[in-house]
């Protein structure tokens, strides 16, 4: 494994955020998550699934190989969103960038292989995110490795919330 770099503040190449936009009448309120015609060029939704965290506690960080994720952050809570560019080639190699999203600033992520990342409900309250990764958790049947390298364990990762 090659050494990490100091990260430093920015945008990271290949993150691609758009706000989400919500439809309210007196049902309540309706949000597109995705559309096809709107996703990165070859990428293909094989599964989806949603997660609730509560107050306070992180998933990750951790990467994937081959598989790119595509966050929804709607509400309810809100999240701050860490990424990492662990990709040598990368135009924005050695970038931190900090989203906060959920209920007050609902985006869509999409997430590429290589950008290492976590998210933290920051919120009182459960908080809800949907994600539509282009591979399959465990591949077909679950019979393959899991396209995850975590992080989370490593007392000298780089890669730690504020």
């Amino acid at each position: 494994m090659s050494s990490v770099p100091q990260y430093r503040d920015g945008v990271i190449h290949d993150v691609i955020i758009k706000p989400l936009s919500k439809f309210n009448d007196q049902r309540g309120w309706l949000s597109e998550l995705f559309r096809s015609d709107v996703l990165p060029e070859g990428f293909n939704v094989e599964m989806a699934y949603i997660s609730m965290t509560v107050p306070g506690v992180a998933r990750g960080p951790h990467e994937h190989i081959d598989q790119t994720d595509y966050f929804c952050f709607l509400g309810p809570g809100t999240f701050k969103v860490y990424l990492w560019d662990a990709r040598q080639g990368s135009p924005s190699y050695g970038t931190k960038q900090v989203v906060c999203c959920g209920v007050d600033e609902p985006l869509s992520m999409t997430v590429p292989p290589g950008v290492v990342h976590d998210y933290r409900n920051i919120s009182q309250e459960n908080g809800i995110v949907f994600n539509a990764p282009d591979r399959l958790y465990a591949g077909k049947g679950k019979t393959e490795p899991v396209d995850e390298i975590r992080h989370e364990d490593d007392p000298g990762s780089p890669f730690f919330l504020d």
